[in-house]
């Protein structure tokens, strides 16, 4: 399976395929996804996806394809080298963090436990 790449985040033609598609049908004049993480969950961190109808809401834009993907500013070394993918089966369809930044999750997937990643040398600036 090939990967769409960028830097700070790749993502699979599955995971391109279903953002086009919600961001198609949104009646709202989609600009972005942004992603990040909260707390919450038994395991402490949950990821978070959500539209954006305005670019200048801060974070990292990362282009993933055709679509513009916006990383939250207090998620970005909690996301560092993640890999967005979407499953379908007949039970379950949703996206999926191949993060290796992802040290657990809880029983249930729905919260993880994150660990920061350090800081590449090609994102520091002189």
């Amino acid at each position: 399976m090939s990967k769409i790449n960028t830097k700070i985040m790749s993502a699979t033609p599955e995971a391109v395929k279903r953002l086009e598609h919600l961001i198609n049908e949104s009646e709202k004049d989609i600009k972005a996804i942004k992603i990040g993480v909260e707390n919450g969950g038994c395991a402490g961190m949950a990821y978070t996806m959500d539209y954006v109808e305005d670019l200048d809401v801060g974070g990292e834009i990362v282009k993933l394809n055709n679509i513009n993907v916006i990383v939250d500013n207090s998620a970005l070394l909690f996301l560092l080298g993640t890999e967005l993918d979407y499953e379908e089966t007949k039970l379950n369809s949703g996206f999926i963090f191949n993060n290796p930044n992802q040290t657990d999750e809880c029983g249930c997937g729905e919260s993880v436990t994150l660990e920061q990643a350090e800081i590449p040398v090609e994102f520091i600036k002189n």
